[in-house]
């Protein structure tokens, strides 16, 4: 299957010499040796790395190097060939000045744009890296203790590193804000999912969640706001939840409703349903999942007939236009601010990259869209001898 360049970016690693994506650089041309690293720092983030516009936390582009290495697939082809047939994120003529310049290199040498590569090949990738956007939201820290930091994730911030994102996650916005790093995710939250987020100051204090987490020791609620009256009597999900990671959605299939030689697919997955209140047109609804499978709340809701009334992913076709159309509400002010156009390069921001596919623009291709806090969020993490909780956002009221 063929992957954009986005896609590797979360299995790729930055090499010893840029470990630090806070490293300060100068590219005054197209050549590698016009890059100079100046500075170094164990810091993921600093303050001054992020730009605040438009309703949006952008991050300063900086330089970064990937790495990976040939696998069975690729071997054979010549390098340029290999990345314009598997990355599609960025043209061909980009990946032919790449290998000319020695920002893509075999075994940290620069190879002609014939090369032929071979299995287990190690290569290296310098880009300018752009990351998207993000709500402006604050990471509200809300337990602060000597092994246990506890933090109100807002929506469309990713946990930790991941895909596009470095920076611009709760690890990265935690470092630069609060000095605090390093940092142990013990579980993670959906990037539109809000809510409350433990994470461990220590090796040892994130083995102890994650035993307990993995021991089925753990209780965990969230709260979700959904199309419709909920029934008013507790109501137990249990459907499989089968992943697809192409098309970035799950969908349920009841594991009694099979017959004959017709196989359940997926993975095994129960939630429960407690309705909180209605109103008539929304219900705000507990959710207990016992298992954690993708997206396996909003699926749960969607198998109920009552999906989250924002969540375009998982609204039923039979849900009517009007409640779609509210689902995908953008506010035409908030529209105009968050538009990549409206904010191009400003040389007080960062300096542009004369190879680089995404500037002068400071949001990268591919990430125009607007984020919209999903209606689902976390409220409280239980276990043996220890319980935290989250403060409900403000879409919770009826």
């Amino acid at each position: 299957m063929k992957r954009k360049l986005e896609d590797v970016d979360a299995v790729e690693k930055p090499s010893s010499s840029s470990s630090s994506s806070s490293s300060s650089i100068i590219a005054t041309s197209m050549n590698t040796t016009d890059i100079v690293l100046q500075t170094s720092s164990p810091k993921l983030s600093q303050k001054q790395d992020y730009i605040f516009h438009g309703g949006r936390r952008h991050v300063r582009p900086y330089y970064f190097e990937f790495i990976s290495h040939v696998n069975k697939r690729w071997t054979g082809k010549t390098i340029v060939d290999l990345f314009a047939d598997e990355f599609k994120g960025r043209p061909r003529d980009y990946y032919v000045g790449a290998v000319k310049s020695g920002r893509i290199k075999v075994d940290g040498e620069t190879v002609p744009v014939s090369y032929i590569v071979r299995s287990s090949q190690k290569i290296t990738h310098f880009v300018h890296r752009h990351e998207p956007p993000v709500m402006t939201d604050d990471v509200e820290i809300l337990v602060k203790e000597d092994d246990v930091v506890t933090v109100c994730k807002p929506a469309s911030v990713p946990v930790h590193p991941c895909g596009q994102y470095r920076k611009n996650t709760v690890v990265g916005i935690l470092d630069a804000e609060h000095d605090l790093g390093p940092l142990f995710p013990i579980h993670r939250l959906d990037r539109l999912v809000s809510g409350l987020l433990i994470i461990a100051r220590t090796a040892a204090k994130a083995d102890f969640f994650r035993k307990q987490i993995e021991g089925g020791m753990v209780k965990k609620r969230y709260i979700a706001k959904v199309i419709g009256v909920f029934p008013e009597d507790e109501k137990v999900v249990d459907a499989n939840i089968n992943y697809n990671g192409s098309e970035g959605r799950s969908t349920a299939e009841d594991a009694n409703s099979s017959g004959g030689d017709k196989k359940v697919k997926g993975k095994p997955a129960c939630t429960k349903f407690t309705r909180i209140d209605t109103n008539g047109t929304h219900s705000l609804v507990l959710c207990e999942p016992v298992t954690g499978r993708t997206h396996q709340i909003r699926v749960h809701l969607q198998y109920t007939g009552h999906p989250i009334a924002n969540d375009p992913l998982y609204l039923n076709q039979q849900v009517d236009n009007l409640e779609t159309k509210i689902a995908k509400r953008i506010d035409a002010d908030e529209r105009k601010m968050a538009s990549p156009n409206d904010y191009v390069y400003s040389s007080e921001d960062f300096s542009i990259d004369p190879m680089c596919t995404n500037c002068p623009k400071l949001i990268p291709q591919g990430y125009e869209e607007h984020d919209e806090a999903l209606w689902l969020h976390c409220v409280r993490y239980s276990g043996t001898g220890w319980e935290y909780e989250c403060p409900y956002p403000s879409w919770a009221s009826l």
